[in-house]
C-alpha cells in the first residue's frame, strides 16, 4: 500500500486540491483509492459529499489515530493508494501523517508569504527521514511554451533551499474550482483541458516516485 502525505504548514497552498485530484486518478474498479482527511477544516470531506461517485473512499480523522485507519486499510485488502490531507500550522500532526508516508507530497504557490513556509515543511520531512518533494501550485499560466519570471524564480528559490523540486507546475484555473464544485476531478470535469493535463503529470510522477520510494524501503 503506498501512502502519499501531502503536507504544508500554510494554509491554501493546495493540499485539499492536489489530494483529491490524485486520489481519483489512483481510484480503480475493485481497487478504491483512500483519502484520509486530517485536517479539521474538511474541505477533502466537503468535496467527497459533493461527489456521486461512491469512490475513492474517505475516512476523516485525527493526526493521533492516522496509524489505526492505515492499518484497517491494510487488513481490508484492497486499498493500494492512500492519500492524506495534512492540517496546517501544527508541527506534531504533520509529522504524525509524515512518518507512515511512502512519500511526503510538499504543495506552494510561487509567492513570497508562501515560499517563505517551504523550509518548515522540509526540515519536518527531514526530520521524519520521509523522501519528499515540492511542487508549484497556483502558478500563472504558461504563455506559449514558456514559463512566467515567477514561476522560475519560485522554481530556483526552492533548489536553493536543497530541496528537490517537481519538473511541472499547477496552473490557477477555473477548472480546479468548478471540478471541485461539482464533486469531480479536473480529469473527470474536463478530461481534455490543460489543468487535466497537469495532473495527469503530477499523478504519473507522484505514482512512479512513491513506487520508487517503496522498492528502495523494502530492499534499502
Amino acid at each position: 500500500m503506498y501512502v502519499v502525505a501531502i503536507a504544508s504548514q500554510k494554509g491554501g497552498a493546495g493540499k485539499s486540491t492536489f489530494a483529491v485530484n490524485l486520489a481519483a486518478q489512483a481510484d480503480r474498479d475493485g481497487a478504491p483509492a483512500l483519502l484520509i482527511d486530517t485536517d479539521a477544516q474538511g474541505s477533502v470531506t466537503v468535496w467527497r459529499n459533493l461527489r456521486r461517485k461512491r469512490t475513492p473512499l474517505l475516512v476523516p480523522c485525527r493526526a493521533r489515530d492516522l496509524l489505526e485507519v492505515l492499518e484497517m486499510a491494510r487488513e481490508h485488502g484492497g486499498v493500494e493508494w492512500v492519500f492524506i490531507d495534512g492540517p496546517p500550522q501544527n508541527n506534531e500532526e504533520i509529522a504524525a501523517m509524515m512518518r507512515p508516508a511512502t512519500l511526503v507530497l510538499i504543495p506552494t504557490r510561487p509567492a513570497l508569504f508562501d515560499l517563505a513556509a517551504v523550509p518548515a515543511t522540509i526540515a519536518m520531512a527531514r526530520k521524519v527521514q520521509r523522501p519528499f518533494f515540492v511542487a508549484l501550485n497556483a502558478v500563472p499560466p504558461k504563455r506559449g511554451t514558456f514559463n512566467s519570471p515567477m514561476v522560475n524564480d519560485a522554481r530556483k528559490s526552492i533548489k536553493e533551499m536543497g530541496a528537490p523540486v517537481w519538473r511541472g507546475s499547477v496552473a490557477q484555473r477555473a477548472a480546479y474550482v468548478q471540478a471541485l464544485a461539482s464533486g469531480e476531478a479536473v480529469t473527470e470535469f474536463e478530461p481534455n483541458g490543460s489543468a487535466a493535463e497537469e495532473m495527469r503529470l503530477l499523478w504519473r510522477d507522484v505514482s512512479q516516485a512513491a513506487e520508487a520510494m517503496s522498492h528502495y524501503q523494502k530492499t534499502g
